[in-house]
């Protein structure tokens, strides 16, 4: 069987950036990396990582491109056929590349088709949007607005130590 799968760059412009892609569905995350990567314009030699994924797209357990783990057994994306952890009632993931630039897409099973005679696979069915140079900027919950910040909103002023039990200069 043929899995066709849109992987989305998360991005937060008005453009729709995306591919949609063909693979077997007994081929590895490492195949369907490469893909990914060879679509979006990629050279494919920064550390990656694909995260299984639930209808809100909340991150899962990590499949890796590489093992840097110390001594826990990661799962790897060479060991790990598609169809072990993407199928009908699993069809989402996340994907993660170049940690440091943190190029994030999510990828969704679109459908399964029988495989078409004659036809190669991995193969890149549709192209939309131009990749931009630079990752899109991510604003995680943790991220302040600037604009809006108030050091002092808990009420704690952080310099003033006669509420605190102990003494400020003990040494």
């Amino acid at each position: 069987m043929i899995y066709r799968f849109r992987v989305i760059l998360d991005n937060d412009t008005e453009d729709d950036i995306f591919r949609d892609l063909e693979i077997r569905e007994t081929d590895t995350l490492e195949d369907l990396h490469n893909i990914i990567t060879q679509s979006f314009g990629f050279d494919g030699t920064e550390m990656a990582s694909f995260y299984i994924s639930n209808d809100t797209w909340d991150q899962g357990e990590e499949i890796s491109l590489f093992d840097l783990s110390d001594g826990n057994t990661a799962r790897l994306m060479n060991e790990t056929s598609l169809d072990s952890v993407v199928h009908e009632a699993q069809t989402k993931l996340i994907y993660v590349y170049d940690f440091l630039s943190m190029w994030t897409f999510y990828v969704e099973l679109a459908e399964i088709v029988d495989e078409t005679e004659g036809h190669d696979y991995p193969n890149l069915m549709f192209v939309q949007g131009q990749v931009p140079d630079t990752a899109p900027e991510k604003l995680f919950e943790a991220d302040v607005d600037e604009d809006n910040f108030d050091e002092f909103e808990d009420g704690i002023d952080v310099d003033d130590y006669s509420d605190l039990d102990f003494d400020e200069n003990w040494n």
